[in-house]
């Protein structure tokens, strides 16, 4: 309980719940937290949008349901401060569980460590609280089993459990699919080229990767939505061309990005690994790590996948030329440490008063209140990262656009705020179309200063966040 492991493990989820201190607002939480709500409180998972009247009644698919309802249930029990609770928890098991991973690949507590740093890292530019951070812990959870089955193949039995949860709280479930097909294929395939080998596998070790493969697909239609749901990360990557293109977290990396250098730094660490340690890179892991790598070097995003993937291979690599820890532990000094280490991270954990003030600096907070008040009825033309707060805050008012990209994709809309937003077409042709009557825009809006000068329209109404338009 007291050992230099544990110690360190702890000393990862106080990193983390430091950095998440200031974490809490993030624009997709809120129309998850009211899509929680509404299924809470309804029984039922909606089939089509509810939110916008320029997609409402369209066709959707709730992908993301269970992972919802356990953000609303977090919020429920308390407030912003479970939410923020919500955080921790999986958070901090992701980070754990990849650190769980690397310790079994190297022995070697310290790699481990620093290999999981590397993983939060790169998982920065997508810490929110969001559906996503639970698919990522399933994938670090997936990956310690497979690590575990190779010395007891019972564990395998674990994995089709985990798929039927996995595939109703988040889409990643498609990258542990492809994890473990990738496992399968290699368990047929022995040699050595290079410093590359392949470990091959028993006939029985094949057949149980073979069913566990087969029984986890099967395992992605336990859920209510049908074959929309199992489908929904191929609809995303063929079907939702504007959503990949004008979304920042789908746009590729920034090189003036630390987050980027580190990543590049670890795919080139790798090669050099081998050759100076003359280590040898199993088939499996170099499929895979190309395989992130390419995600991530394509969209910002995967950053998250790549680091908890490519981890625990970097670990395996370098835990022979790091330093190992002592076999005398020190029970008392961990004791004191990790004494300390829940004292920090229970200080740093925000009141509800620092979340007020972190939401009021990031949300139209004050424009909604004025809306309220002057009596101000839409059609509502509203920011793109206003979308999921207003949906929270003025459901009483159908958004234009919110961050659910794929209905307003499918529908075209996304494509025509996006012409508005840039003045690729006169603006008014939208505001007309749609009938427009209230505009509310970030106040550094470059349509802050278009909308001054056409016809009909005044504004009402500004502050530090939001700038209110109406016709």
């Amino acid at each position: 309980m007291f050992s230099f492991r544990v110690l360190l493990a702890l000393g990862l989820v106080a990193v983390y719940v430091l950095t998440i201190a200031n974490r809490f607002n993030d624009p997709d939480l809120w129309f998850h937290l009211k899509l929680g709500e509404i299924m809470w409180n309804t029984h039922r998972i909606p089939t089509a949008d509810l939110f916008s009247h320029t997609a409402y009644g369209h066709p959707w698919t709730a992908h993301e349901w269970l992972a919802q309802i356990t953000i609303y249930a977090a919020y429920r029990l308390g407030g912003y401060s479970g939410l923020m609770g919500w955080f921790t928890i999986f958070g901090s098991a992701l980070l754990v569980l990849v650190y769980a991973v690397g310790y079994r690949q190297a022995g070697n507590e310290l790699g481990a460590f620093l290999v999981a740093i590397l993983a939060f890292f790169c998982g920065t530019i997508g810490l929110a609280i969001r559906p996503q951070l639970m698919g990522y812990a399933f994938l670090a959870a997936e990956l310690l089993l497979l690590d575990r089955a190779a010395r007891n193949r019972r564990f395998l039995w674990a994995i089709p459990p985990l798929f039927a949860i996995w595939v109703n709280c988040h889409g990643s479930y498609f990258f542990g699919i492809g994890v473990l097909a990738v496992h399968w294929i290699c368990s047929f395939v022995k040699g050595k080229w290079g410093f590359i080998a392949a470990e091959g596998g028993s006939a029985g070790e094949r057949r149980q990767l073979g069913w566990t493969l087969a029984v986890s697909v099967l395992a992605l239609f336990a859920n209510p939505v049908g074959w929309r749901l199992v489908l929904y990360p191929l609809d995303l990557m063929f079907h939702q061309s504007t959503n990949l293109s004008a979304v920042a977290e789908w746009a590729p990396p920034d090189l003036r990005d630390g987050r980027t250098l580190a990543m590049l730094a670890a795919i080139m660490g790798i090669p050099v690994a081998c050759v100076l340690l003359r280590a040898e890179l199993k088939l499996r892991e170099l499929l895979l790590v190309v395989a992130v790598s390419w995600l991530a070097v394509r969209h910002i995003r995967m950053m998250f996948v790549f680091g908890i993937v490519v981890s625990p291979v970097l670990c395996r690599l370098l835990g022979s030329e790091l330093r190992r820890s002592s076999d005398r532990e020190h029970p008392v000094v961990n004791a004191l440490l990790i004494l300390a280490m829940a004292a920090v991270s229970i200080r740093a954990f925000p009141a509800a008063g620092d979340i007020q003030s972190q939401i009021a600096k990031s949300n139209p907070v004050a424009a909604v209140r004025y809306i309220r008040l002057a009596g101000i009825r839409g059609p509502m033309l509203n920011e793109y990262v206003f979308g999921g707060y207003l949906i929270w805050a003025l459901p009483e008012e159908k958004v234009f656009v919110d961050g659910r990209t794929d209905v307003f994709d499918w529908t075209g809309v996304l494509a025509e705020y996006g012409r508005w937003a840039t003045l690729s077409e006169d603006p008014q042709i939208l505001l007309d179309k749609y009938g427009i009557r209230l505009c509310l825009l970030t106040k550094d809006s470059p349509m802050v200063r278009v909308m001054g000068y056409l016809p009909n329209w005044r504004k009402a109404y500004r502050d530090e966040v939001a700038v209110v338009f109406v016709r």
